[in-house]
């Protein structure tokens, strides 16, 4: 489980900088690209080893939340590489700059449950 909780925190690290690189800039470019698909494979590497460590169903109200923050950062990262592969390092659409704040933000909400729970045991 130790290894899990290095791994997600290593994947907020770098969500948070591909994401705030994205926000500031409103301009999707190689470094954010390279955050952003880092930060989903450290996801899904610690969301993993998660799994195999708990003795709990997967299903719970945390894994809930947690697998869905997961898929919206995926969603993401595919939706940022698809607008790059179309359109370049063009400035985003308002559409997508939203909708990377909104994932980015229920990740982070999932990040900080996780934390807590892990407290709480």
């Amino acid at each position: 489980m130790i290894s899990a909780i290095v791994v997600v925190t290593f994947a907020l690290i770098f969500y948070s900088a591909g994401v705030i690189t994205e926000q500031r800039k409103a301009v999707i470019s190689r470094l954010v690209l390279f955050f952003l698909t880092v930060g989903v494979l450290l996801d899904i590497t610690s969301t993993t080893l998660m799994i195999i460590s708990s003795s709990n169903i997967p299903l719970t109200v945390h894994g809930v939340i947690g697998y869905s923050a997961l898929l919206a950062m995926l969603i993401d990262a595919i939706l940022i590489w698809r607008y790059w592969l179309k359109n370049g390092s063009n400035r985003v659409t308002r559409r997508l700059h939203l909708y990377t704040r909104i994932a980015y933000g229920w990740w982070v909400i999932a990040y900080i449950a996780g934390a807590i729970i892990a407290n709480t045991l």
